[in-house]
């Protein structure tokens, strides 16, 4: 019997974020520390295994404040409405699927609602077993944009194509939303994608060619991403003049960034995401928190940002010093930190 088990990487947004639902331009970089893994084998009935770690609790207080963080359910709906979702593109694209019927298992470690896109990794992991399992070879560039569909046509989750792309991509991409970059295919629209990075440093032949980014997260402090998008989304639909103009300005950084990431000018690509955050500041209510988070990591000499929409920061450190500070500051603040990168002989 064959056993696939596909992964789907954590990711950080570096810049543009969050303006690749608002016809922006992004660049992120997958955090390969945290994953999602799916199982799937063939079995005689289709059978959905729960894996969660949330069903057990010290006391009734820590149900109550799952319950009030994450709901009633979690990744199971996310594997069910893949499913469903893969097997309705395939009929509607006139592609075969033979009738055999499988066991899916999922398990993960990613952070949950810290921003790094936990929910699609689960559905990427899941979507790249289906398609192993079936034989379905589904483009690329369009495997995000069924992803999205099944967390917005599916489950109502607000979200853009931003996560979704650089899980499937990996690695650090460069996205580009803008109207004129937009197509349409097999019913999904999709962007201009371009990998800019590979996703190690033993990939790299030149380990300067790699950004000094670390991240740095806190549960507490986290909300949910339907919570922090949802009134900017109301805003962008009425025409509110500062949002859209914002969102044009989060796309002129991400080019800027992207051009310090080609010219390896770490410095200016720290300049720029210090600004992406203040710009998000300017136009979002941001729990005092996660506003504490980032001016914490700022006083240790580094530059911050959202890594997503709270509760997870990213930023570049000058050298190991400011980093082991970093370090110190935010561990002091029961915060995780971690390097983006990493060398195999120094594990995080």
């Amino acid at each position: 019997m064959e056993i696939l088990e596909r992964k789907a990487y954590a990711r950080a947004g570096v810049i543009g974020n969050p303006s690749d639902g608002y016809y922006g331009k992004t660049i992120s970089v997958i955090l390969k520390q945290y994953f999602a893994c799916v199982t799937l084998y063939e079995w005689d009935e289709l059978e959905i295994v729960m894996n969660e770690n949330n069903t057990r609790f010290r006391s009734i207080d820590e149900l109550v404040q799952d319950v009030r963080k994450h709901g009633y359910y979690g990744g199971v709906r996310l594997v069910k409405a893949t499913i469903k979702r893969f097997a309705e593109y395939c009929r509607a694209n006139g592609i075969f699927l033979h009738d055999r019927t499988f066991s899916v298992r999922f398990e993960t470690n990613i952070p949950r609602q810290v921003g790094m896109a936990g929910s699609s990794a689960i559905i990427v992991a899941t979507l790249r077993c289906l398609m192993e399992f079936y034989g379905v070879d589904i483009p690329k560039y369009l495997q995000p944009s069924l992803v999205l569909s099944v967390e917005q046509g599916e489950l109502g989750i607000t979200a853009g194509l931003q996560d979704r792309v650089i899980q499937v991509y990996e690695g650090m991409v460069y996205m580009d939303f803008s109207h004129d970059k937009m197509r349409t295919e097999n019913g999904l629209e999709y962007g201009f994608y371009e990998p800019i990075l590979l996703d190690s440093v033993e990939n790299e032949h030149d380990s300067g060619a790699l950004p000094p980014l670390y991240v740095a997260f806190k549960t507490e402090v986290s909300e949910p991403t339907e919570i922090v998008h949802n009134n900017l989304r109301h805003r962008w639909n009425d025409g509110v003049p500062e949002v859209h103009r914002a969102m044009q300005k989060f796309a002129e950084l991400s080019d800027l960034a992207r051009t310090a990431i080609q010219e390896r000018n770490w410095a200016r690509l720290g300049e720029l995401m210090d600004a992406n955050f203040d710009l998000r500041r300017s136009i979002c209510k941001i729990a005092s928190g996660q506003i504490q988070m980032v001016e914490l990591a700022r006083s240790a000499g580094v530059s911050a940002k959202f890594a997503g929409s709270g509760g997870a920061i990213i930023g570049t450190f000058p050298d190991e010093d400011t980093y082991r500070k970093l370090e110190c500051v935010m561990r002091e603040n029961a915060c995780t930190v971690h390097k983006v990168y990493k060398k195999k002989e120094n594990p995080f």
